[in-house]
This record gives C-alpha cells, structure tokens and sequence, in this order.
C-alpha cells in the first residue's frame, strides 16, 4: 500500500537501487565490505546496479582494499553492518581520511523502529544508544548522511557522493533496514551528480596567479616539489602541463612518487629532507623558489621534519588555500591557479638550471658478496619495474626502500606514509588489482611487504585469488619488524616474530594449479635470475616470493630518518 509522498514520484525507486546505481554512475564497478543481518537486503541490490560485490576476508582487509581501489580507480565503496563490522573497519578508513583517499562507506543498521523503541539488540552497547557508532566516524568523515527521512534521502545520497569526490576523502551513510526498500525519486538518476569542484572566486585567484608569477619571474633557480595531495586531488595533469611548457625541474616527495613522470629530462629525484640523495638535497635546498604543489609535510614525509627550506622561498598550493610566502589565501584552490599560471607565465622571464640525472644505482650498490642488501635491493628493482605497473609498498622498509627505486612512465606508486598502519599494503594491492581489473587494463600490480606486516593481513591473498587479480608479492624476510628495531630495540624480542611458511600461503588460500607461483629467493644471482624471467615477467596470475634479507638491515633513508627523530624526541625529553 502506497503514501501519498510515493504516488506522487514520477519513477519511484527503491533507497538501495537508487545508492548503488550512483556508485556506478561515478565509476565505481566492485563494493568491497562483509555481510551482516543489518545489511543483507541491501546487498541484493548491489549486482542488479551492475557492481560486483567483493566479499574480503575481514572488514579491516575490506577497508584496506577499499582504499587502494580508490587510488587506482578515484573512489571506491565499502559496505559493513552496525556496531562490530564498521569498528573493525575503522582504522581502514580513518587512514584513508588521513591519506585524502575518497571512500563511501555505507553502514547497514537497525530499523528506525528498533532505534526509537530503544531495543536492546545485538551488535549494541546495550545502553540504547543507536549513534554512538556513528558519532566516532564523524571525526573520520568529511559527511554524516543518516537515512532516515525518504523525502531526503536522495539529496543525501548525492551530497555525500559530491563531498566524498570533492574533498577526497571518506564519507559515511548510515542506512537503516525499514529503509532500504523504500521508494524514492528516481528520475533523479537521469541526471548524474555534478562532480566538478567550485570554482575559486575570479578576483581573489587573479591576484594568487599574479603573486605566484611574480616570484617566479624573478627566480634565480625556481624548483617544483609535487607531493601527495596533488594526486588525491587529481591535478596531476595541470601539473605536467605547467612543466611541459616551463621546462621547470621537477622533484617529489616520498608520498608523491609516480605523480610524475620519472623518465622525464626534467625530473629530479625524491626529496625528503635529509633522507634525499646528496644532489638532490643540494639542489632543492639552494633554490630560492619552491613552488610547492599538494603537501602532506608529516614526519616521514620530510625524513623526521628535516627539510632545510624556508618558507621565505616557498609557495605552497592546496586544495583549498594556497599559501606565497607567509601569507595565505583561504579559499583558493590549487587547480585554477596552476591553470591560469600555466597560461599566463613568461617563460623568456624564467631562469632554469637542469635537474640532476636520476638513475638506478644498481652498480654503485653492488659488492661481491651474495646477500640481498636493502642498499641494492631496490635501485635492481627498478630496472625490473615496467612501464604502467601498480607498485604498493608497505609501512616499513618498503615506503624508504622504494625512494631508490626509478620508475619507468606511468607507474603509479601506492604507500601509505603518514597514517602507517603496518599490514595496509595486502589489502591495498587487492584494491587497487581489482580497479585495473575494472578498467580492463594489461598492468602488473606488485606488492613489497615486510614478514611482520604480511602477518597482520595475510588473509587478502584470498581475495586475490578469489578474483583472479594479477599481483606479484615481493615478501621481504627479515625476521620481524625492521623499522620498529631502527626506531627503538634493535634485539627486543618484542620485535620478534614467528616464521611461517609463507611460500604455503597461496596454496592454504585455496589456490588453483596454474593460478599462483611460489619462488624462494636468498641470493643476487638467483634474484638475478627470477627478475629476467620472461614467464615471471608476464605471468596472469598470483607470484608469491619469499626475498630474504639480514635482520639488521634497512634502506639509507630509513636509517637517516629513524637517527633523527631519535635526536628529536631526545631534544624534547631534555627540554621538559
């Protein structure tokens, strides 16, 4: 029996046909999340609006992979039920507000007669309190849609999606079960959200280009440091077109490795403080104009806040302000102003002095002995990379290793530097080989993952083989966790892990013969070997390699980095 509200929609709709056809319609095809008595009827509707459901191991491992998708594809969903799966989730998804990653994250949960009765139901506190879960994601979420109104819900339904895209970052909606079926507008869906960002108001970003050009007009040695934010917010292009045109040197930071292109004569290098190569230091740091573009300026960003710049020289460009000198502009954006720069610069006023030579330094790190170093590791490494490859590496020696790492055009490299929970990068590199399966593209993913934080998500290997996802996991043995022993208790036994199996895993899993690969690598020359491998190069399937390295050993920047924030915290111990 029909309301009067419903009679008079023109294509009535149900809530959960209606949320999931506008996950589609922004390029979303695969809903990671678990089922739960809370969410079950809406999953019916997932594969009616042409999305595949994921189905992951744990929710944890779902909003790991729910991160990584959105990296590779530009947002992604995540569905849990009340109470217990949305807090199992919670640290996934506080990482990816952290990390400016978008994710919808939709919670399946009680009736709204349950909540308004006060039901003492599962999945509760107990004490009647139906938003107290949602009230800690608050903080973690750039938009609360609480369905619970249908003559609203599809204005909330497209505002959280709008916010979500936008502001590049998670958005949590709240769907209870005697709402799922009801009937909303659907006509609504023949007109897609509009995900175009506001523009900056014409007068106020006149006055930023003018500044910015000025300063770069007048520059003896200008450089361009591309950081994070200037991939979440997607202005990576307007990058590369400013440099195309100005010839300007180019350097990333740690987080923003991949955000150009490194077979480029005017790439530099990665910069990170004293954790940079000696020339790449030496040149950032003697330039008297940084024009920085999306910076996330945390402690293993710039190798324990080492930067020697001032910001007397530096220009700072955001997603929401921009910053010449000492003073900023609320409110403007970066993507206008590099716009406008771009079209306004006069390059006969530049002044350019070429970037250092980027190489993998596989020669130079190389030593007689048979023992896979960090040190030449990863410089080898990047001559195996190939270009277009999805390259995740994980909290740990991975994230600093990789800094010596050249990528070849089109690589794109997924880390998670500042929220740095250990065990991220498995459920990641299901993600985001998911979303270049959804894009029905040929390239690798390849995954480099500490023992110790393989221990933590081993279960996503499933998943992987679940979907048949193409990934190649480097397992770097080492006996426990590396990066805790450089940051304090080298030989504690707190640092210590057990060892497992690990090449047993894919088979454990459930993997198929003919679906996975299992190598065990403990020399140069068999490394060597595997590495020029034509089959090993373009296997389909699962590769599972088990790389042993000392236990004491770590890439030069995480050396550098973990002695510095040592001195730090000894300074700030002192000084209290």
């Amino acid at each position: 029996m029909s309301d009067i509200r419903t009679q008079s929609l023109q294509k009535p709709v149900s809530v959960a046909e209606y949320l999931f056809r506008r996950l589609h319609q922004i390029g979303i095809r695969s809903v990671h999340g678990l089922p739960g008595d809370f969410n079950l009827v809406a999953l019916d509707y997932v594969p009616k609006a042409g999305l595949k459901w994921v189905g992951s191991v744990n929710e944890l491992n779902a909003a790991y992979a729910a991160d990584g998708y959105a990296r590779a594809k530009g947002i992604s969903a995540l569905v849990t039920t009340f109470g217990v799966g949305e807090l199992s989730a919670i640290n996934g998804v506080a990482g990816a507000y952290s990390e400016h990653v978008p994710i919808v994250h939709i919670v399946g949960c009680p009736s709204t007669i349950s909540q308004r009765n006060g039901m003492l139901l599962h999945h509760t506190l107990g004490n009647g309190d139906f938003h107290v879960f949602a009230n800690m994601s608050e903080h973690i979420s750039c938009d609360v849609a609480k369905l619970v109104k249908p003559s609203e819900i599809a204005s909330q339904i497209d505002h959280a999606i709008r916010e979500c895209w936008i502001r590049s970052r998670p958005v949590y909606i709240w769907l209870p079960t005697d709402m799922v079926e009801k009937k909303i507008e659907g006509a609504r869906l023949d007109t897609e959200i509009d995900l175009s960002e506001p523009e900056n108001d014409p007068d106020r970003e006149d006055y930023v280009v003018d500044v910015v050009l000025k300063y770069l007009h007048g520059a003896k040695n200008p450089v361009v440091l591309v950081d994070a934010c200037a991939i979440r917010h997607r202005v990576t292009e307007e990058v590369n077109k400013l440099i195309e045109k100005t010839k300007l040197p180019v350097f990333v930071t740690p987080m923003g490795k991949g955000a150009f292109d490194e077979t480029s004569e005017h790439y530099g290098g990665v910069y990170a403080g004293i954790g940079s190569l000696p020339e790449v230091a030496k040149r950032v740091e003697g330039s008297d104009l940084v024009l920085s573009i999306g910076a996330m300026k945390s402690d293993f960003n710039t190798a324990g806040f080492s930067y020697h710049t001032s910001q007397l020289n530096t220009i700072d460009l955001h997603s929401d302000h921009c910053t010449v000198r000492y003073s900023e502009y609320p409110g403007v954006s970066m993507r206008g102003v590099l716009r406008k720069v771009t079209e306004r610069i006069d390059v006969s006023k530049l002044s350019i002095t070429p970037s250092p030579q980027v190489e993998n330094a596989v020669a130079q790190n190389k030593d007689d002995s048979q023992i896979i170093t960090q040190a030449w590791f990863w410089p080898r490494i990047g001559e195996y990379f190939q270009e277009g490859d999805v390259v995740v590496t994980e909290t740990g020696t991975s994230n600093f290793g990789i800094w010596e790492s050249k990528f070849p055009k089109g690589v794109m490299g997924v880390t998670q530097v500042l929220w740095g929970s250990i065990g991220w990068s498995v459920g990641a590199t299901q993600g985001a080989a998911l979303a270049v399966k959804d894009l029905e593209q040929d390239r690798r993913t390849i995954l480099f993952v500490g023992d110790g934080s393989f221990q933590l998500t081993c279960q996503e290997v499933s998943t992987m083989l679940k979907h048949n996802l193409r990934v190649t996991i480097f397992l770097i043995y080492n006996e426990g966790y590396t990066i805790e022993r450089y940051i304090h208790g080298m030989d504690a036994d707190y640092n210590d892990i057990i060892r497992w199996n690990y090449t047993d895993i894919p088979a454990v899993f459930g993997a198929k013969e003919g679906h996975a690969q299992k190598f065990v690598i403990k020399t140069k020359d068999e490394l060597e070997k595997l590495l020029k491998d034509k089959d090993f190069n373009e296997y389909k399937g699962l590769q599972f390699v088990e790389l042993w390295m000392p236990k004491d050993d770590a890439p030069r920047a995480l050396k550098l980095t973990a002695e510095i924030s040592a001195k730090n915290n000894s300074r700030i111990e002192d000084e209290q």
